[in-house]
């Protein structure tokens, strides 16, 4: 997924929503008469993600497809951008109450939470073949959509995947050629980068989701998982505790990412790259927001997020979460069939096109796919998606992994911007309250 952010505690909240969710079997709707019919059959509700450098960008984006949309189909699109900080809470909201969009954009690893709760509407073969078919999409994409041996709760929009963004005057003065291929050379890297004020790397240590999408893809590298194949958390198993304490150590031990990058949430990462005040960077998609930060595409390079070492073993050559957005359908949506033809158009290989170049991102179309990459950035994220990215767990307490996690990663990055120690010892404890949580 994107990027979305929830308190520690509201986890397990959000926990216990999608729980009676499940039980309640709520859904979200467009807006009924008193005799319960839809009120307005040719209008449709739809709530979209901040893709963009900002709601405005995306209205600015979205607003023309949508009057096409209603051009070709008569039905006209309401549209909400939705910023991702707010959106979980919006949407358990909407499920409980029955008042909720009739289609809305979901970070890619909430499906099976979601999924779980009863509130989307199963694409299962049926509905599939009204919105192209399940052959229109990636299966590395596919795989983001549900719990295995489920109908998916929804179907793949944008696909994403992390790289390392690079500045290439900052290299060429340090004396640097080639991006890094390891962590160990990373970190040599940052360490030359690191000076005037400068910092080797720009890491986002004050947001839990972005924290737990790094420490999913270390733990990968170090042949881990924070869910056994039963889906019971393993958060505080050997390889997961040196995967956090790896990417937290770019703060606490190797001192190539600043300290006040602990608190560093909402893209300031970002900007810092952009702006020269670091020299790289591990992001998603980041084409857009450089720019809007007054940064050239002559001035940055792209290549994989690092490996462990340059011939990993068997099943671990994985650089990147298979990152993105799904579009779903409400469940008791009263506009089914405007719904998925609204599904169909924004998937639909044009549709893909014009979308995906907007915001930089990849297409789960696999015909938008036969095209040729439209810049360096897509050509590295094409080859990432198809080579080296897994799907996070699609388990159902997905979502209380990435906040409990990430917001333990971020105490920890807090004790290293003030001078604590974080040992082994230290973040495996932290590990384990996170996972005895998850069982609460």
């Amino acid at each position: 997924m994107r990027r979305f952010r929830t308190p520690a505690k509201p986890a397990v909240a959000a926990a216990a929503a999608l729980s009676v969710l499940a039980a309640a079997g709520c859904g979200g709707g467009t807006a009924t008469d008193s005799e319960g019919s839809n009120a307005k059959p040719k209008e449709l509700t739809y709530w979209a993600t901040n893709q963009g450098t900002s709601l405005e960008h995306d209205k600015k984006v979205l607003t023309p497809e949508l009057r096409k949309f209603e051009k070709q189909t008569g039905i006209k699109v309401k549209l909400e951008v939705i910023p991702w900080s707010s959106l979980l809470d919006r949407i358990l909201a909407a499920a409980s109450s029955g008042q909720g969009p009739d289609v809305l954009n979901i970070g890619n690893t909430w499906s099976s939470s979601l999924q779980k709760g009863g509130s989307l509407l199963p694409f299962d073969d049926k509905t599939l073949a009204k919105v192209g078919g399940k052959d229109r999409f990636s299966p590395a994409a596919l795989a983001a959509t549900g719990a295995k041996g489920k109908a998916p709760a929804a179907v793949p929009l944008y696909s994403l995947t992390y790289a390392l963004y690079y500045n290439k005057k900052h290299f060429e003065e340090a004396g640097i050629y080639k991006p890094p291929a390891t962590w160990d050379e990373l970190v040599e890297d940052g360490k030359k980068l690191t000076k005037d004020g400068r910092q080797g790397l720009a890491v986002e240590g004050g947001d839990p989701v972005e924290n737990s999408h790094h420490a999913f893809v270390f733990a990968k590298q170090h042949g881990a998982d924070f869910f056994d194949s039963e889906g019971k958390p393993t958060f505080d198993k050997p390889g997961n505790v040196k995967a956090v304490k790896q990417y937290v150590d770019f703060v606490a031990r190797d001192k190539i990412a600043a300290k006040g990058n602990a608190e560093y949430a909402q893209r300031q990462s970002v900007k810092d790259f952009a702006t020269g005040k670091a020299s790289m960077l591990l992001w998603q998609a980041a084409r857009s927001s450089l720019l809007a930060n007054g940064m050239k595409t002559s001035e940055y390079g792209l290549a994989p997020v690092p490996l462990q070492s340059a011939k990993p073993p068997a099943g671990r050559k994985v650089t990147s979460m298979v990152a993105g957005i799904n579009l779903a359908v409400f469940k008791n949506t009263d506009n089914t069939d405007g719904a998925l033809k609204f599904v169909k158009f924004m998937t639909s290989t044009a549709e893909q096109k014009v979308l995906t170049r907007a915001y930089g991102a990849l297409s789960p179309n696999l015909e938008a796919q036969k095209a040729a990459p439209r810049d360096p950035d897509e050509k590295i994220m094409r080859e990432v998606l198809a080579d080296s990215a897994a799907p996070l767990p699609q388990v159902p307490n997905e979502s209380q992994f990435e906040t409990l996690v990430g917001t333990a990663m971020k105490e920890m990055f807090a004790d290293a911007a003030a001078g604590r120690t974080v040992s082994t010892a230290s973040v495996k404890e932290r590990l384990t309250k996170a996972q005895q949580q998850m069982r609460k």
